[in-house]
Formats: structure tokens, C-alpha cells, sequence
């Protein structure tokens, strides 16, 4: 892979080469990108789409939303100071094609705006919840009418290749779903393979997909425009990464790994005491003692534990990226940047704790278990309302179910039974949580 097919400003539908030097400075086209997401009514959503803790009442607690918007920030110093260092290797890319340092940060910051954009109501859990349904629930019943790969797309339902169809789909009117540069798309898409076969080797790019079997050209087109080397051919179709979305992912990795073990302190799952010996593990290198000392209030303490650790991880990506920049570009790394950093060991001892004490603790797993009803239950009904739409025996239920679904979701012409199932996981998925529950309770009539 070389930078500069991989720094492609095009979008789809276009039908000349956008060159950066060509470029207006004021609206340099992969911060267009990042005014695009957040300005998207999906990025809206997730000011109410759970990251750790289900339908908290906390108000410091993070959101989808707020978690992004964090995790843009880390990735966006993440590609500025890993693309001046690329620029000075690579001196070609600013003197003759025109790239700026801000151009790295821009494509990474926007790619992490986006990079929870897909994911359903009630965290992961709701991607298990959609996968349920058809594994053991009443969706089961649609198997023998999808493909092996179509099967697999909605009984591992995930929320990375749902962003990807957010981000591209085309509707009537609307070509190219928000029109992103595929340098922008191609960072954003972390696993470049399809569902199946599932989890074929090690690779860090194999742990998941990321597009559903009906955006297949649409993620094919992408990746050869900008040139990421093909890792599969024939029936199996998969590509290494995007360089920079392994500093996408490493700015999601240290802002979970860091901030979600701060909710849990300020939550009181995690005593302080206990919490800022495993931060000043991560920053015993940097921290002014006089400083941190001096600080009367415990949030304060944490808050510059928090910075302190967040950018020791932030110089230690981008020191493993630099170091294995050439194996990036050929698609031969095959793990996270986290997974090479010096401070492997404290972000393991960090991720047990929060894992024992946030992810598993008694709010989190009852907010889960009332999560999978909701989103069965919800599935069941619109799935079968617009199955018997399709089959001409939709009742009156049916119709009035179909009549509050937003349009895009209503037709069943000439799609397939697959179209039809995708569309209400993708429906199911683009709820808030509390969207959620407010469906959830109309349809068992408790709102009469």
C-alpha cells in the first residue's frame, strides 16, 4: 500500500480525481467528512446509546455520544503527530501531492467520530440480542431462507459493518449515504472481511467483519480505490486494513480502557485508593507529585491522572506505529498497537479491574437482561409485519406496526427476505436505548 492512493479524497459518485493541493484550505475535504458525521441525525443518537452503564441516571456517566467525541480527540492528536513523522520520512506527500500534518488527524478524528456510529441500544449486549433472536428465538424460522454468509450477517450482527452501511448506503435522492472520502471510509473500517468464514486466523483484522453481504460492492469499491492489499479471494472476500485504523482503534482502546475505569471510580465500584495505584502505574514517569499533592478534591486527582495516562499512551502508539510502519503498509502486523505497547501489562491489570467491577456488576447485567427483551420483542414484531406485508398477509396489526417505522424501513418491494431481516436488525440498532424501551412498552400496550 502506498500513502497516497491511501489518503484518497474521492467519494463516491464522483467522476474527476479531487487532488489535495487543489484543496480549499477553509474546507479541506476530510474535515468535510467529520462536519458530515456529527451533523448526521445516527451520530444524534447515540447522546442516548449506552457505553458501559444501561440507561444510567448519572449524569457524569459517558454516552455512545460523549465517548466518541472523546475517542475523536485522542485519534485526532493520534494522526497529527504520526503524520508529521510520516511526512518527514515521506517528503514527496507535502511537497508535490500537498498533504498537511492536519490531513492525518482530520481522516483519523473523523473515522473515530464515527467508529460506534452502527452499534444497537444497550451496548454489546445488544449486538448479542439481535444475534439471539435468530440463533435461538423466533427469528430462527428465517435460516433456511438466507444464504450461509446472509445468515451469519444477522446472527453475529455487527455494529462495525452496520456503520459502514449507515455511512454509505444510498437512498432515493441521497447517493452514497453521507459521501466521505474513502480516505476517511477506508480508516473507519476495521475488520475488511466479510461474516464468514468466521475468525480465520489471528489477525487483528479477522476478529470480526466488516460489511453485510448487501454493501459487499460498495465495501469492494472502497478498498481497491485505495489500493489495501487483497488477503482473500474467490468466494471469501477480505482485504488488509486501512493503515490509520489502527490509530483509530488504538484511540478507542486507550479511551475505554482509561475513562470507563474512571465512571467506575466515580461510580464507587472502584474505590480510589485502589484505582489511582493502577493509573500512577501509567504515569509514575510524568507525574509532578508537588501537583498531584497539592489537588484537595478526589475528581481532580483523577482527572489528572486521567490526562497524564492518556498521553503516555498516546506517544507510546504512535512509537509503535513508526517502528512498524512498513509492515502496516503491507498488511503484516497483525495485532493492535495496545497489543505492543511497553505498558501492556498495567492496561491488562486496568481492563481485569473494570471488567470485575463495572462490566460485570449488578446494574450493568440487569440493564442487559431487560435489554434482550426489549430488543426480542421488538424484532418479533416487525419482522413479522413485514414478512406478511411481502407474502400478502399482513393483518391490521402488521399495517399499523409497519405505518411507525420511518419510511426507509417500510417497503418490502422487490427486496428479499434477507433485505427485509437486515432492514429491522438496522432499525433495531439505530435506537436510542430510550427509544428502546418507549417502543418496547407501546407495543405491550402500557402506554394506554
Amino acid at each position: 500500500m502506498n500513502w497516497e492512493q491511501l489518503l484518497s479524497l474521492k467519494r463516491q459518485g464522483d467522476t474527476h480525481k479531487r487532488l489535495r493541493k487543489e484543496q480549499d484550505e477553509t474546507r479541506l475535504g476530510f474535515e468535510v467528512d467529520y462536519d458530515r458525521i456529527i451533523f448526521s441525525s445516527a451520530f444524534r443518537s447515540l447522546q442516548d446509546k449506552t457505553q458501559v452503564i444501561p440507561l444510567s441516571k448519572t449524569d457524569f456517566i459517558h454516552t455512545r455520544l460523549t465517548h466518541s467525541l472523546e475517542v475523536s480527540v485522542v485519534g485526532r492528536s493520534l494522526g497529527r503527530i504520526t503524520g508529521k513523522k510520516i511526512l518527514e520520512k515521506h517528503p514527496y506527500l507535502k511537497e508535490i501531492q500537498g498533504f498537511q500534518i492536519n490531513d492525518f488527524g482530520a481522516i483519523v478524528a473523523a473515522a473515530a467520530l464515527s467508529h460506534d456510529i452502527g452499534n444497537p441500544p444497550f451496548g454489546h449486549s445488544g449486538e448479542k440480542a439481535i444475534g439471539e433472536f435468530f440463533i435461538s428465538g423466533k427469528g430462527e424460522k428465517y435460516k433456511d431462507q438466507l444464504t450461509a454468509k446472509q445468515y451469519q450477517d444477522i446472527i453475529d450482527f455487527e455494529g462495525n459493518a452496520n456503520g459502514f452501511r449507515l455511512l454509505t448506503a444510498s437512498r432515493e435522492g441521497v447517493e452514497g449515504g453521507l459521501r466521505l472520502s474513502y480516505g476517511t471510509l477506508g480508516a473507519f473500517m476495521k475488520y475488511p472481511k466479510e461474516s464468514l468464514p468466521k475468525k480465520p486466523s489471528e489477525h487483528i483484522a479477522d476478529k470480526k467483519f466488516g460489511f453485510f453481504q448487501g454493501d459487499k460492492d460498495a465495501f469492494i469499491e472502497v478498498a481497491q480505490e485505495l489500493g489495501l492489499v487483497q488477503t482473500r479471494t474467490g468466494e471469501n472476500l477480505s482485504f488488509s486494513r486501512h493503515p490509520l485504523t489502527f490509530l483509530v482503534e488504538a484511540a478507542d482502546d486507550i479511551c475505554y480502557t482509561i475513562i470507563d475505569f474512571e465512571d467506575g471510580i466515580n461510580l464507587g465500584l472502584i474505590s480510589e485508593e485502589f484505582a489511582l495505584e493502577y493509573l500512577i502505574k501509567l504515569v509514575k514517569d510524568s507525574i509532578n507529585t508537588k501537583k498531584y499533592n497539592a489537588m484537595v478534591h478526589m475528581q481532580d486527582r483523577l482527572s489528572y491522572l486521567r490526562a497524564l495516562a492518556i498521553n503516555t499512551l498516546i506517544a507510546d502508539a504512535v512509537a509503535v506505529f513508526l517502528e512498524n510502519e512498513e509492515a502496516i503498509l503491507k498488511g503484516e502486523f497483525t495485532v493492535s498497537l495496545l497489543d505492543k505497547s511497553n505498558y501492556k501489562a498495567q492496561i491488562a491489570d486496568i481492563i481485569k479491574i473494570s471488567v470485575e467491577k463495572i462490566y460485570q456488576s449488578q446494574e450493568v447485567l440487569d440493564k442487559e437482561i431487560a435489554g434482550y427483551k426489549i430488543i426480542s420483542d421488538i424484532l418479533d414484531v416487525y419482522t413479522t409485519a413485514l414478512i406478511h406485508k411481502k407474502t400478502g398477509h399482513a393483518s391490521n396489526y402488521d399495517s399499523l406496526l409497519i405505518q411507525t417505522l420511518p419510511e426507509v424501513y417500510q417497503t418490502t418491494d422487490d427486496i428479499s427476505v434477507y433485505d427485509i431481516v437486515l432492514n429491522s436488525c438496522c432499525y433495531v440498532a439505530s435506537l436510542s436505548d430510550s427509544a428502546a424501551v418507549y417502543i418496547h412498552n407501546k407495543i405491550m400496550g402500557k402506554h394506554l
